[in-house]
């Protein structure tokens, strides 16, 4: 099979990675729940990947860093745990339902909830995010870069925008983190939102948020925690704070692999590859006869996606054929992002996206064109 999926989840991870979780699962206790050797061993392992995590996003300490299962947990833990009933939160059409269901649930409760549109290119407008932000609001929460169009929003013209109102700055970084570098203090991100699973190259359940120091967070979940039991209360400190339960000690050894992985690769080397095959895709189909695509392809600074819609087919047609005829698996429909598709102006039938990672070739890139060509031909 060609995979082109890997904005969903990377299929292929590195031998590095898979060769940490298995080692964890042979011989790691659970941190914080004891002082035999496995437990401490677990805790040195989760520790130095928080190290990791927190150099890799130019972070100032290990212990904002704080372990999820996914960017949609780490979502729902900063929108809820800093939203009150009563406060303004800004946020854009270019949102996944990681960012707007939790949302619209807190506008419920009384929170009031601006959304800036997108034009039919799927961008955002310095201008309006700036005329939504008023003397009132608490957050601006909003992506890197659209899971559908791949466009790409700069963070450190959007923080200092964000710091200059007095407005806490909240960043999915689902589809950028590992592929574009992040320096949480440079763009004056509050809390920045990660998941170990697509350009991480880690194992799914794994993922986190960096939480700026004096930034407090009602913690979404509450439990055992390996410290101060008899406190009725959730521990304040963090990252125990924020960290109940028992954590994903085997994907978190996997995702300290994944860190190193790319550290040790370079990650401009990764992004040079994985867009050079994304552009050999996007200038083989463009020019196709009845071949849409969606998003600004003006400036190369974006995430490796290419989303199209062939003739008046719907996405899921084009989708299943690729599948059967090509074995070539891609992902069609609405990508949970609804509002962008809205601007799109494929709400109804969505679209067929194509997303790249290191480990495709120049050889699977040029049959999927051909697969395109021979679709509308055909």
């Amino acid at each position: 099979m060609i995979y082109l999926d890997n904005a969903a989840t990377t299929r292929t991870k590195p031998k590095p990675v898979i060769r940490a979780v298995t080692s964890a699962m042979e011989e790691m206790g659970n941190a914080g729940r004891g002082a035999n050797e496995a437990a401490l061993n677990a805790d040195r392992l989760i520790y130095d990947t928080r190290e990791k995590l927190c150099r890799f996003f130019g972070g100032e300490d290990p212990r904002q860093i704080v372990f999820t299962c996914n960017a949609t947990e780490s979502l729902n833990t900063a929108i809820r745990g800093l939203l009150s009933p009563g406060d303004h939160v800004v946020t854009t059409a270019m949102e996944h339902n990681s960012v707007l269901r939790p949302l619209y649930e807190m506008e419920e409760k009384g929170v009031t909830l601006t959304i800036v549109p997108a034009d039919e290119c799927g961008r955002v407008a310095f201008s309006d995010l700036d005329a939504a932000l008023t003397p009132g609001t608490r957050m601006l929460v909003m992506t890197h870069a659209s899971n559908l169009t791949g466009n790409v929003n700069d963070l450190t013209k959007i923080g200092e925008l964000a710091h200059e109102r007095g407005v806490l700055f909240v960043v999915d970084a689902a589809q950028t983190a590992g592929f574009l570098p992040i320096d949480v203090r440079a763009s004056q991100i509050d809390v920045l939102c990660f998941t170990g699973h697509k350009s991480m190259l880690g194992p799914q359940g794994t993922g986190g948020m960096y939480v700026r120091k004096g930034v407090t967070i009602r913690p979404l979940k509450s439990g055992g925690t390996g410290v101060q039991t008899y406190n009725k209360k959730q521990p304040q400190q963090m990252p125990t704070a924020l960290e109940a339960g028992t954590l994903n000690g085997h994907g978190i050894a996997g995702l300290g692999a994944a860190v190193t992985y790319i550290e040790e690769t370079g990650m401009e080397e990764i992004r040079r590859k994985e867009l050079a095959l994304t552009r050999r895709f996007y200038e083989g189909v463009k020019d196709i006869p009845g071949v849409t695509i969606y998003g600004d392809f003006s400036s190369w600074e974006r995430v490796p996606i290419v989303s199209l819609n062939i003739g008046d087919y719907d996405s899921s047609e084009v989708s299943d054929e690729l599948l059967t005829s090509y074995d070539i698996s891609t992902r069609a429909g609405a990508h949970c992002a609804p509002l962008m598709h809205e601007a799109l102006g494929t709400k109804e039938r969505g679209a067929v996206r194509f997303s790249f990672s290191i480990e495709n070739t120049e050889e699977e890139t040029d049959l999927a064109i051909e697969a395109i060509r021979q679709l509308k031909t055909g």
